[in-house]
């Protein structure tokens, strides 16, 4: 049959795969039409009728990774990269199963992902067919939107379009994986040109409107609600923090995670604010607000082990985006009074707090409601070396001037695990991105690394998990416009992953890998039964050295490889990231003894350095 328009059918009868071809090609162009530009494929036969499609479509990028789980989080890491909807496409069977560990991250780390597997149509299904499983809501509640609208059919094709467009909609609204399940049978070839496809909108538009501004901004009457909230609470902590709400240079803290800006501009209203307001800035890395700003506190973690700072005590918290990774800073905020608010703002209404320490959870831009709050708060005094704000200034440069002289090119500490992670953001040029795995590296960048503007820091810290890191590298490096990219990993982490480098020498993407070699879990000798039980028994459960060469395993995949062993190499193998064209590898050794060792004595040096800080907070 011909369509004519988006009604009326003037020709005869045409295959079902050419009804299946022309499902395929609407779909891509209402994609296209809707900005997604790229799209993950692993090769499969049931896929088929897909991926012609998306061969077809010029306004979509397909790159082609073989194995599935790898292929799930390179569209992760795209789509992370991008902050658009990338599509991941795969055959039937276990191969859909392949993808849920990505499907898991994207949904709790808020990416928008549309992940379409193909599946047997219903006659093969519970009757012993080859790759057939039970697709139907295959993971679960972790996906925005999951639709399966069955073998296309000529009776359904008005409704071809809105499912497209609803996908990237759910995807982007809800911040998060969506599961399109598309069954075809055979034959699988068709021919999209012999079914009159279905008209899309004027110009060119989506089918389905998304509204451009999403942001919440700040929910109307935030400050006088926010002041209501802590009104309400008895003690001499919720009236003091009230007042500081209300325009008095109270105690507040600003604590920022992941997601807690976009851009430039939200950063700079949110420094602007905490300045305005007195409050010093405890900045991670991946919230984009760790810059240099003398209200931008870059060593929280360490500050917090030393009693001088741990006893300090605010009167209110802003919590923006997602917690820290860091033990001892969440350990600090759960630890608080419960009379001390702490106020939970995140864009995307995330409930991130395992603590349940927040007394409100705003679903709202946290640079506008920092704004609000310092609009309505007046400028507090804070230039006087005794001030709240200005004693945290001081402790802060205290602890830069020890992790400097420690971990810098010529200190002490200049080759351990913390400096490598110190001197790896420190190198990157303006405009790159450090995607960091979790573990130790995400902990040593986020602890020890310095502040600094002109770059941005990724990592799957959603799920929190240590797979599909390399994977997950390659995805931002396709998906970033062609910035130059710095991925520090682990040695499990690069194992685990390590079938991501095949073709990896293929791809057209600025990647440097700078994988941390302490042969095993590293992080596991920080935990207290690696002292508390026999090394033998340690190390076959938890420590599991593997003894594998990973330059030679990089070699392997013909990706090329080199082994660091100094700080001179590693700054000349860093500062390559910018120029070099395609993935490369560079392997450091280190010691997983040595490098709890080298962790201690920083903190004992920052402790000691505190101990004579002059001044005191008022």
């Amino acid at each position: 049959m011909r369509f004519r328009g988006d009604s009326g059918l003037t020709q005869p009868a045409v295959t079902q795969a050419d009804v299946q071809a022309a499902f395929c090609a609407v779909l891509c162009d209402e994609w296209a039409r809707a900005g997604v530009t790229d799209a993950i494929v692993s090769p499969g036969s049931r896929s088929t009728p897909m991926v012609v499609a998306l061969h077809a479509e010029e306004r979509i990028r397909v790159t082609v990774v073989l194995d599935e789980r790898s292929s799930g989080f390179v569209a992760l890491g795209a789509s992370l990269a991008g902050r658009r909807p990338v599509i991941a496409v795969t055959t039937s069977g276990t191969a859909a199963v392949e993808m849920h560990p990505a499907v898991v991250e994207a949904s709790q780390a808020g990416v928008a992902l549309i992940v379409v597997t193909a599946d047997r149509p219903p006659e093969l299904h519970d009757v012993g067919a080859p790759q057939t499983v039970d697709q139907h809501g295959l993971f679960g509640s972790t996906t925005r939107w999951a639709f399966d609208p069955g073998v296309a059919d000529l009776a359904s094709a008005a409704t071809w379009r809105s499912v497209a467009s609803r996908c990237v909609v759910e995807a982007v609204k809800g911040a998060g994986p969506v599961h399109l399940n598309l069954p075809f049978r055979e034959p699988l070839l068709g021919s999209a040109s012999s079914v009159g496809l279905p008209s899309g909108r004027p110009g060119g538009k989506a089918w389905h409107a998304l509204d451009e501004d999403l942001a919440t901004g700040a929910p109307a009457g935030v400050v006088g609600r926010l002041k209501a909230t802590l009104s309400s609470r008895q003690g001499d902590g919720a009236r003091r923090a009230a007042g500081a709400v209300s325009g008095l240079a109270g105690r507040g803290l600003i604590v920022a995670g992941e997601g807690a800006v976009s851009d430039d501009a939200e950063r700079d209203a949110i420094l602007d604010g905490a300045e305005r307001l007195g409050w010093p800035v405890l900045a991670d890395p991946r919230s984009g607000l760790r810059v240099r700003h003398p209200f931008v506190v870059a060593a929280a973690d360490q500050l917090l082990r030393c009693p001088q700072v741990s006893s300090l005590v605010p009167e209110v918290v802003l919590r923006l985006g997602a917690p820290w990774a860091s033990k001892v800073l969440g350990s600090w905020l759960a630890g608080l009074d419960d009379a001390i608010p702490q106020v939970l703002v995140d864009e995307r209404g995330r409930w991130l707090d395992p603590d349940r320490k927040a007394w409100q959870v705003l679903a709202a831009s946290p640079s506008a409601v920092v704004t609000a709050l310092a609009d309505g708060a007046g400028r507090g005094a804070t230039k006087t070396r005794g001030t709240w704000a200005s004693y945290w200034r001081h402790a802060d440069d205290a602890a830069g001037r020890v992790l400097e002289s420690l971990l810098g090119k010529d200190g002490e500490l200049a080759f351990s695990e913390p400096a490598i992670a110190r001197a790896t953001l420190a190198s990157l040029p303006d405009g790159g991105i450090l995607f960091v795995s979790s573990s130790m590296p995400v902990r040593d960048v986020e602890w020890f690394a310095a502040a600094r503007s002109g770059v941005t820091v990724l990592s799957n810290r959603g799920a929190n998990g240590i797979d599909g890191v390399l994977s997950s590298a390659l995805g931002v490096a396709l998906g970033c416009g062609g910035r130059p990219v710095v991925a520090l990993v682990g040695d499990l982490a690069f194992l685990y992953d390590a079938g991501a480098l095949l073709w990896a020498a293929r791809r057209d993407v600025n990647l440097s890998v700078l994988a941390v070699d302490n042969d095993g879990g590293g992080i596991f000798s920080f935990l207290p039964y690696a002292r508390a039980m026999p090394p033998e028994r340690f190390e076959s459960y938890w420590g599991t050295p593997h003894d594998v060469d990973l330059a030679t395993l990089a070699g392997a995949y013909g990706v090329p490889s080199e082994r660091i062993a100094d700080r001179v190499s590693l700054e000349r193998y860093l500062d390559g990231a910018g120029s070099n064209s395609g993935v490369r590898i560079g392997v450091v050794g280190s010691n997983r003894l040595a490098n709890v060792a080298d962790h201690d004595r920083i903190a004992d040096d920052i402790r000691r350095a505190l101990a004579t800080l002059a001044g005191s907070v008022s």
